[in-house]
C-alpha cells in the first residue's frame, strides 16, 4: 500500500517518539488520578507499573502478529487515533470509574480493598488504549525495514527513539505540564499530539471517503472530551473549595467553613492540617502534641523542629500559646508552604525548609528541645522516616532532655499494627515512651525521650498553668498517657514494609466503616441502600 509519508523514516522514528512518550506521561498521570483515592504508595506505584508493563506486552504481541498478516499502516495510525481519544476521555470518565468500582468492591471484599479496587480501576482506565500503543514498535520494524542489511540499524534508531520520548514523557508532566496545568489538561497535551501525529498521516495519504471521515469524527470527539475534561475537579462532589491545584507531589485542595481553613492532600476523605481562625484549640491532634513542650526540663527558651510542616498548624498552634519558643519547619512540598502563607497565615517568623526531613537532619547539626514528626498520612509513610537509622537521627539532633512526638494516625488495637511497629523501632532508639489516643480521632500521639520524668514534667506545669485553653489541652493528653514498654517489631531502612503494613490497616478501617450499610445491603437490599444513602 502505497504511503508516501512513510518514505521517510523521519516520521516513523517521530512516531515512535511520541508513543514512547505518550506511554510514559498516561503511566505518571495515572498515578495522580489514582492518588487521591488509593494513595500514592509504592502498592500502588507497583500496581501501576505492573498493570502497564502488561498491556505493553500484550500490545507488542498483537501488533507483531497483526503486521505480519496484514502490513496496512491505516491501521496502525488508527489504532493510535483510538488510543488519544480514550486518553483524552481519562479527564472526563475517569473519576467515575474508580468511584464506581470501589463502590461495587468495598460491598463483596474484605481484604485488600486498595490493591484489589486500585488494580481493577487500572485495569478498565488504562489496559485499552496502552494495549493500543504497544502495537506500535513492532508495526513500524514491518514498515521501516526494507531489508536484512540495514535492520539492526533501523529497529536501534526506532527503540532510541522510544527510550528518548520515554524519558521526555516522564519529566515534562513530573515537572512542567502536572504543576502548571494539572494531570487532566496534560492528558489531553499528550493526547492531542497523538491525534496530530496521525491526522498528519491520514491528510498526506490517499485515501477513500470512508477512511477520511476519521479525521473529522476524531477531532470532534477529542473537542468534546477538551470541553468537559479541561477543568476537572478530582473532589468533584465537592463545591466551593478556596484552592484546587496540583504540585510537583500531591493533588492539593484547600477548604474554609467559618471556624477553620482545612488543607487535604492526595486523599480527599482526609485533613492534612488546618487553620483555627480564632485562638483556641483544634480538637484534633495538634492539641494533645503541644504537651511535648511541657515535658522538659528546660521550662526556658524553647527551639522547636516540626518535620512534615504541612500549613503550619503545630507551628501556628504553638506560637499562639508560647512566647517563648522558636520553630523551624521542614516541608518537601514548595506548593503547601506557599498555600501556608496565602490561606493559613503561617508566622512570619516561622522559617520553611523546603527539604525532606531526614535529610534536613543529615545536613544540621542543631539541637532542639522538641521535634515533632509529622510525616505519616494514611498509607503514605516514608520508609525513610520511619527505620531505627532515622529515629537515631532524630536523637541526636535533640537536647539531652529534649522529646520527639510523633502523629501515628492510624490507631490500631490488633497485633502486629504499623503503630506497633513504629513504636517498637522507636524504642529500640529512646529508653522512654508514653502514647495517648485522641479522642473522636484515629490518631496517636507517642512521646520519646532520654528524660524519665516527662510525666512528671507534665504534671508539674499543669498545676502552674493559669491558661485555660492550655490546661484543657493538656489534661486531654495527660489522661490518657500510657507507658509503652517496647517489643521486637523493628524496622531499618533495609526492611521497613510500611506500605503492607498501612493497607492492612486500612482494611480494617473499610471494614469498620462499611460495617452497617454491609448489613443493611444484605437484609434490605439495595433499595434499602439508597434509602439511608
Amino acid at each position: 500500500m502505497d504511503r508516501p509519508i512513510l518514505k521517510n523514516k523521519l516520521y516513523l522514528y517521530l512516531t515512535e517518539f511520541f508513543a514512547g512518550m505518550s506511554v510514559m506521561a498516561v503511566e505518571l498521570g495515572a498515578s495522580r488520578l489514582l492518588a487521591p483515592y488509593f494513595s500514592s504508595s509504592q502498592i500502588v506505584w507497583t500496581i501501576i507499573i505492573g498493570t502497564i508493563m502488561i498491556d505493553m506486552a500484550l500490545g507488542n504481541l498483537y501488533g507483531g502478529k497483526a503486521a505480519d498478516k496484514d502490513p496496512n499502516p491505516d491501521k496502525l495510525y488508527l489504532r493510535i487515533v483510538i488510543a488519544a481519544i480514550w486518553i483524552a476521555a481519562i479527564p472526563v470518565v475517569g473519576k467515575y470509574i474508580i468511584i464506581g468500582i470501589s463502590a461495587l468492591l468495598i460491598f463483596t471484599v474484605n481484604n485488600n480493598f486498595l490493591v484489589l479496587a486500585a488494580f481493577v480501576a487500572c485495569m478498565v482506565i488504562f489496559v485499552f488504549p496502552l494495549f493500543l500503543l504497544g502495537t506500535v514498535t513492532p508495526s513500524l520494524v514491518k514498515f521501516s525495514v526494507d531489508s536484512l542489511d540495514d535492520s539492526g540499524t533501523v529497529v536501534g534508531k526506532l527503540n532510541a527513539s522510544n527510550t528518548i520520548g520515554s524519558i521526555i514523557g516522564t519529566f515534562v508532566p513530573t515537572f512542567i505540564s502536572i504543576p502548571a496545568v494539572g494531570t487532566s489538561i496534560s492528558f489531553l497535551i499528550f493526547s492531542g499530539i497523538l491525534l496530530v501525529l496521525c491526522i498528519i498521516y491520514f491528510i498526506s495519504s490517499k485515501i477513500n471517503f470512508s477512511q477520511a471521515k476519521r479525521v473529522p469524527v476524531s477531532i470532534i470527539l477529542f473537542l468534546v472530551c477538551c470541553l468537559l475534561g479541561h477543568n476537572n475537579s478530582f473532589a468533584f462532589w465537592q463545591t466551593n473549595l478556596n484552592y484546587e491545584g496540583e504540585s510537583i507531589y500531591n493533588y492539593l485542595q484547600v477548604s474554609e467553613n467559618p471556624e477553620r481553613v482545612i488543607l487535604s492532600t492526595n486523599v480527599l476523605f482526609g485533613v492534612q492540617s488546618i487553620y483555627q481562625k480564632e485562638k483556641g484549640p483544634t480538637g484534633m491532634y495538634y492539641d494533645y502534641a503541644m504537651a511535648s513542650m511541657f515535658m522538659s526540663k528546660n521550662q526556658g527558651q524553647k527551639n522547636v523542629l516540626v518535620l512534615g510542616n504541612g500549613s503550619g498548624t503545630f507551628a501556628t498552634q504553638s506560637k499562639r500559646y508560647f512566647d517563648d519558643i522558636d520553630i523551624t519547619g521542614v516541608e518537601i512540598d514548595q506548593k503547601i508552604t506557599d498555600l501556608a502563607v496565602e490561606y493559613f497565615e503561617l508566622p512570619e517568623d516561622v522559617p520553611v525548609v523546603t527539604y525532606d526531613g531526614r535529610a534536613y537532619l543529615n545536613a544540621s547539626d542543631e539541637k532542639y528541645d522538641v521535634i515533632m514528626v509529622d510525616a505519616y498520612q494514611d498509607i503514605t509513610i516514608p520508609f525513610q522516616m520511619s527505620s531505627v537509622e532515622f529515629f537515631q537521627l532524630v536523637e541526636d539532633h535533640l537536647t539531652d532532655d529534649g522529646v520527639m512526638v510523633v502523629n501515628m494516625n492510624m490507631r490500631s488495637n490488633s497485633p502486629g499494627n504499623i503503630n506497633e511497629y513504629l513504636a517498637d523501632t522507636i524504642g529500640n532508639v529512646f529508653p522512654y515512651m508514653l502514647t495517648t489516643d485522641v479522642q473522636g480521632w484515629s490518631n496517636r500521639i507517642l512521646f520519646a525521650s532520654n528524660n524519665s520524668d516527662m510525666k512528671q514534667c507534665l504534671e508539674t506545669a499543669m498545676a502552674k498553668e493559669t491558661d485555660e485553653d492550655i490546661y484543657m489541652m493538656m489534661s486531654k493528653a495527660y489522661s490518657g498517657l500510657q507507658e509503652y514498654k517496647p517489643g521486637n517489631l523493628i524496622m531499618t531502612d533495609d526492611k521497613a514494609p510500611v506500605e503492607l503494613l498501612g493497607m492492612k490497616m486500612i482494611d480494617e478501617i473499610i471494614v469498620d466503616e462499611v460495617a452497617f450499610y454491609k448489613d443493611i445491603y444484605e437484609s434490605q437490599g439495595i433499595e434499602g441502600l439508597l434509602k439511608m444513602l
